[in-house]
């Protein structure tokens, strides 16, 4: 997964480098702007990313629950070692 995401900031980061110091000018940028608009509205990529979302709230609140039984355990501990 860190590969993955590794891979994908580099990529993104040569993509603003490339039309942020492209020379071709503005029809190249929006040659490009067509390109990324017309990927981010394909449909495969909308249900990827509303899956995504889903999976990161799901985490969230995995995590804020394991959170809390953490921080249950812990207060009572600390109740029974100080009391």
């Amino acid at each position: 997964m860190k590969k993955i995401l590794c891979f994908l900031f580099i990529a993104s980061l040569g993509f603003a480098a490339y039309v942020l110091g492209a020379k071709a000018g503005k029809t190249r940028y929006k040659e490009i702007a067509a390109t990324a608009t017309s990927f981010w509205n394909d449909p495969q990529v909308k249900k990827a990313r509303v899956r995504a979302v889903k999976a990161a709230k799901q985490a969230t609140a995995d995590a804020t629950k394991a959170a809390e039984k953490a921080a249950n355990r812990a207060s009572k501990k600390a109740k029974k070692r100080f009391s």
